[in-house]
């Protein structure tokens, strides 16, 4: 799929293509280029922030490492800074700006549970799943694609209701008694974040829009039974990625 949001690809995507067909650009035009990314990075964000989304800054991969000082980081590039990132993600524009221009190379997580959750899913799973979704008329809002595999759908968040039990807990696919029913299928809710396009992955991968915040939020029981049908087909033939390991409850 390709990573469009808005009709074009992400930047720093967009710049190492054009390095691999023509060579290295000259010191102005390496400048320039930064500029537009950098740019392109505040729109993105300040979109994700539009559509009601609270995020905060995460860490950067730094080579093939994370930027954090922790040695052999298990989830490197993927998780906050701060340890307070729940009460600090914020959709406040003058603060977003701030972390943009102070935090270049960071990227941005968006904390869950609060107004919106996120159905995370096997990235074959989740292109089956989405074309299905998209065929039948149903409402898919906002979708991005992680190059390690994984495909994120956006969904109005289940809040919290009077009884746990009429809800799965975030780690769906972790638990024996739910493994068969929902092999591959993770709930990031409450306590839980993702990165937000664009981010940046160790090896020059990234997480980008398939489909931009500008997609109203569905109901996230409107693309269940789709999604798990998909990633129960995609456990039976694939069953050593089904279950491949994501940090999805913190």
């Amino acid at each position: 799929m390709s990573a469009e949001f808005g009709g074009s690809t992400t930047g720093w995507q967009g710049r190492i293509s054009q390095w691999l067909r023509g060579g290295r650009t000259n010191a102005r035009e390496d400048a320039a280029a930064t500029a537009a990314e950098s740019g392109r990075r505040e729109e993105l964000l300040l979109a994700v922030a539009r559509a009601g989304l609270p995020i905060a800054p995460a860490a950067h991969p730094a080579a093939y490492r994370c930027s954090c000082d922790r040695v052999g980081c298990p989830t490197p590039a993927r998780h906050p800074i701060s340890f307070a990132w729940h009460t600090q993600s914020t959709t406040d524009r003058a603060q977003i700006e701030r972390w943009a221009k102070h935090q270049p190379q960071a990227n941005f997580i968006t904390a869950t549970g609060i107004v919106h959750d996120v159905l995370d899913v096997p990235l074959e799973a989740g292109r089956e799943a989405l074309e299905r979704l998209l065929g039948a008329g149903i409402e898919v809002g906002p979708v991005a694609e992680s190059d390690d595999g994984r495909l994120l759908f956006f969904t109005l968040t289940r809040g919290t209701p009077d009884d746990e039990d009429e809800w799965w807990p975030c780690e769906l696919d972790c638990h024996p008694e739910t493994m068969d029913e929902h092999p591959g299928l993770r709930w990031h809710c409450r306590g839980s974040y993702v990165l937000v396009p664009p981010a940046r992955l160790p090896g020059e991968q990234g997480v980008y829009w398939v489909r931009g915040p500008e997609f109203a939020l569905p109901d996230p029981l409107s693309l269940l039974e789709v999604l798990t049908d998909a990633c129960a087909r995609y456990a039976g033939e694939e069953p050593d990625h089904a279950t491949a390991a994501w940090p999805h409850r913190n």
